[in-house]
This record gives structure tokens, C-alpha cells and sequence, in this order.
């Protein structure tokens, strides 16, 4: 018993490959494919919580899985920064995996049991970047992630699809080799290196200018899936694939697989000491900033509302990169908090986005004149996140704004709050038209109460709720407040009032 208790981070990612081996063995049964992935989904979740009290109390699961280099294993280790990304991947699991029976039924999808099967895989990939011990592991783990979600990028199948999915491989592929050599090159001067809370690259171990070239390779490896300008290019034409897939990619796995890296590069490889040595936080600083605002900017010119959200998300993204790049204490608060407020907020916008397409078959935002008369909650879900997206108290991106500005105080970049008082506005200005245009501009087409069936409705009625409970209470669930604070005090030391 004990074993398999020590065991319980390789279980999470062994569990969704045998998964999706059970989804495929089971295609002529729709009903049995759908219980196994509701059901792994569920088992997921508990062996993540029933690792919370245990990782809250200092415990650290290290597990060796085999060696792939010379003084480098493939290992596992659960720490509180990974926690909150295992804990957010795993709980919105559940509620996509409900959400997408809903979509796919209600629309009649072709290809549903490689759907189900990529969809598990992708999680099994988000676990082990989330526990990765290393930086060979946690990129073992993320070029398996690029794979595994190809086949939902291009799950249409048309040309345009399969163009669409070209793309996404030359970007994420391209980010992997970076990394790859990044890696590699601290090989050739420290062999058996892992993520350390601090940071272990000093330039007493290689010359300011070969730590320069590994940061930059290090940025560009996951930069891509952070989404940062001018990296961003295939996230808005992922949007050809089904709804529920630009959940995954923009609220679970994908792109927080982007923004997680940015934080354990910045913190666990390098360290905020030798990033102040070598300036190297200006520059992100510089291009997080450039990035919260142009999306933001081009977001207002979207009228089809995938679209929207998807240039939203290259905004929000880029506010985990900024508190990174601050290396203060409040600045990284914010960031490793909103790596789960984004992703709550997030995938409660694409889900009513898919419940919206797949119910009403509406898809253009000047097509949704009085869709909130139809759609109550399915809308009134979508407000929710949306005015939390924006940054209105008490709702958990005004937490993160909050902590941002904290942040940037103390790291005397102060025009960074300039930034986030000018997101704010910018998220305001291509959020609150869509709940006017909803709720109160009539139209003939949406007079009547219309709303989906309740596995469309439902999750994002779930996950509206809990951004409510995340702004009013950041430690319910998951504690994500707390092991918030357990990564800021793994790096900083001392309490958050303690200045950077």
C-alpha cells in the first residue's frame, strides 16, 4: 500500500494512455468509449487530490522512471508549482470530458474515438510536464503533448484542417528543437542538473554570453506555446478544430504547458539572481507587455467569437509571463495564481462559445442580437467569466491584476501597471459589447427560452462557478492560494509582505 502511495504521480500519467487504449478497443460501443473517459477523468482527479495534504504538509514524491543520458534520468517529482498545474488540468478534465460528449453528440462528430483518445493522451502528457523533475523530462513530456494534440487540431480532416495542422507542428516542433539544444547545451558543462527553487545556472558554471543563448533557445522553446508575440501565429488558426479542442489548448493543457514553462525556466532553471546579473528580464518584460496589448488590440476586430477568445488568450497568457519576468514576490504570486484563474475563466468562455455553435449553430458575435433571452445561462455563464477576464472585483482576474500591480511596485517597473490598467480597458471594450449585444439588443430569432442539453450547459455553468469561488475564496478545493504561496516562498523565502 504504501508503494502504490509513493507511486501515485506515476499512476496519474500511465493512467490516460491505458485510457485511450480502452477508448480505442472500445469504438463500436459509443457508450462504453464515453465511460472510459468520464471514468479516468474522475479516477485522475481523486490521485491528484489525495496528493494535495501530503504535498501541503512537505512531502515531495520522487520517482525514477529510466535513465536517457549520461547523469540524466527520466524522473518525477511533485512539488507545489506543479500541483497547481496537475490540479487544474485534472479538474477541468472532468468537466471537458462531459462537455464533449454534449458537443459531439450534438453535433454528430465524426472521428470521436481518436477525439477521445488524443484527449486522454493530451492530460497524460500535461501530468508529466506538470511533475517533471528535470528540464529532459519535462521536454520528453512536451513534444509528447505536441502529438498528442495534432490529431484534435486537424480532427475535421479537410484541407484546410490538415493545412491548419501542418502549421501548428512547424511552430511547436520548431519551439521543441530549441529547447532541445538548450538542453543540451547545459549537458556539455553540468550533466546532471534538475529544477532547483532558485535556480542552478549561475555564471560562475558558463559565460554570460553562452547563458544569454540558452535563455533565448529556452524562450523560443516555450514561447510558442505561451503564445507570445511574434510566437503566436498558430493559436488563432487552431481554431478550425471542434470547440471543446480550443478548450484544451487554451485553458488546460496546451498553452499553460507554455506559461508553466516560462515560470520553471525563469525560476527553476535560472533563478531571479542570475536573470537580474545577466538583464534578461527586461527583454521578456518588454515582449509580455507588447504582447497583453496588441492581442488585445487585434481581439477587437473578431467577429467570429472563437476568434476573439483566442486573441484574448494571447493576452491573458502573456500576464503569467509578465509576473515572471517582474522577479518579485507579488509579480510571481500573480503569475502561479493565474495560471488557474485564466484557465477557469477560460474554459468557461469556449464552452459557451461550443454550447452556442452546437445548440444555435451561431458562431459570429454580430449574429448573437438577444441570444441571452434564449440562453440565460449558457450567457449569463459567459458574462461571468467574461467580467472576470476584465479584472471587476471580487472575480479572480482582479486578483491577478491585483497581485500584478503589487508586483510591478516592487520591482520598480512601474509601466508595467500602466500595461494592466490598459488591458483592463482593452478587455472591457471586446468583452461588454457581447454581453450588450446578448442580453439587451432584441432580436425575432431568439425570443424564446432555447438552452442546450445539460451536458452542454452544465460544465460551464460548473466552471463559472468556480471562478466566483476563486475570486471570493483562492484556497477553496485545490489550495491553490496556498501552494501559491509555497512556490513564492520556495524562491523568495520569508512572507509575501517581505517586498521582492
Amino acid at each position: 500500500m504504501e508503494t502504490f502511495l509513493e507511486l501515485r504521480p506515476v499512476w496519474v500519467v500511465l493512467l490516460t494512455p491505458l485510457t485511450a487504449l480502452l477508448i480505442v478497443l472500445s469504438h463500436r460501443r459509443p457508450n462504453l468509449r464515453e465511460f472510459w473517459s468520464i471514468a479516468a477523468s474522475l479516477v485522475q482527479l481523486g490521485l491528484v487530490a489525495s496528493m494535495i495534504p501530503d504535498v501541503l504538509s512537505g512531502e515531495h514524491f520522487e520517482v525514477r522512471l529510466l535513465p536517457l543520458a549520461s547523469g540524466f534520468d527520466l524522473a518525477l517529482k511533485v512539488d507545489a508549482l506543479g500541483m497547481i498545474f496537475a490540479s487544474v488540468a485534472s479538474i477541468l478534465w472532468v468537466a471537458t470530458t462531459f462537455y464533449s460528449i454534449g458537443y459531439m453528440r450534438s453535433l454528430d462528430e465524426p472521428h470521436q474515438t481518436p477525439y477521445y483518445a488524443s484527449f486522454a493522451l493530451c492530460i497524460s502528457s500535461a501530468a508529466g510536464i506538470a511533475f517533471a523533475a528535470n528540464p529532459l523530462t519535462f521536454f520528453v513530456f512536451y513534444e509528447g503533448l505536441t502529438l498528442a494534440t495534432y490529431p484534435l487540431v486537424v480532427h475535421k480532416r479537410t484541407d484546410e484542417a490538415i493545412k491548419v495542422g501542418r502549421k501548428y507542428l512547424a511552430y511547436t516542433l520548431s519551439a521543441g528543437l530549441c529547447m532541445l539544444l538548450a538542453i543540451g547545451w547545459i549537458q556539455s558543462f553540468l550533466p546532471a542538473h534538475a529544477f532547483q527553487a532558485g535556480g542552478f545556472l549561475t555564471t560562475n558554471l558558463a559565460s554570460p554570453a553562452t547563458l544569454k543563448w540558452i535563455f533565448l533557445l529556452f524562450m523560443l522553446g516555450v514561447g510558442v506555446k505561451a503564445g507570445i508575440m511574434p510566437l503566436h501565429a498558430w493559436l488563432p488558426a487552431a481554431m478550425i478544430a471542434p470547440t471543446p479542442v480550443s478548450a484544451l489548448l487554451h485553458a488546460v493543457a496546451v498553452v499553460k504547458a507554455g506559461v508553466f514553462g516560462v515560470i520553471r525556466v525563469v525560476y527553476f532553471i535560472f533563478g531571479p539572481k542570475t536573470l537580474s546579473e545577466l538583464g534578461l528580464n527586461g527583454p521578456l518584460l518588454g515582449f509580455a507587455a507588447f504582447t497583453i496589448l496588441v492581442a488585445s488590440i487585434i481581439a477587437l476586430s473578431q467577429d467570429n467569437l472563437k476568434r476573439r477568445l483566442a486573441y484574448s488568450t494571447i493576452s491573458q497568457l502573456s500576464y503569467i509571463v509578465l509576473g515572471a519576468a517582474l522577479l518579485s514576490k507579488s509579480g510571481l504570486m500573480g503569475a502561479a495564481m493565474h495560471i488557474a484563474n485564466h484557465a477557469f475563466m477560460k474554459i468557461t468562455l469556449f464552452m459557451c462559445a461550443g454550447a452556442i455553435y452546437a445548440h444555435l449553430h451561431v458562431s459570429n458575435i454580430s449574429e448573437m442580437k438577444g441570444i441571452g433571452r434564449a440562453m440565460p445561462f449558457t450567457m449569463g455563464a459567459f458574462a461571468l467569466a467574461a467580467l472576470g477576464i476584465a479584472g471587476t472585483p471580487p472575480l479572480p482576474g482582479f486578483v491577478t491584476k491585483w497581485w500584478l500591480g503589487q508586483g510591478a511596485a516592487q520591482s520598480d517597473h512601474l509601466f508595467a501597471i500602466f500595461v494592466l490598467i490598459g488591458s483592463a480597458l482593452l478587455n472591457a471594450l471586446y468583452f461588454f459589447p457581447i454581453i450588450w449585444t446578448a442580453f439587451f439588443r432584441r432580436s425575432e430569432r431568439f425570443e424564446r427560452f432555447d438552452e442546450g442539453r445539460i451536458t452542454l450547459v452544465g460544465p460551464p455553468i460548473f466552471t463559472a462557478a468556480c471562478c466566483v469561488l476563486l475570486g471570493l475564496l483562492p484556497d477553496f478545493g485545490p489550495d491553490f492560494w496556498t501552494f501559491a504561496t509555497r512556490v513564492v516562498a520556495s524562491i523568495f523565502g520569508g512572507s509575501l509582505g517581505g517586498g521582492p
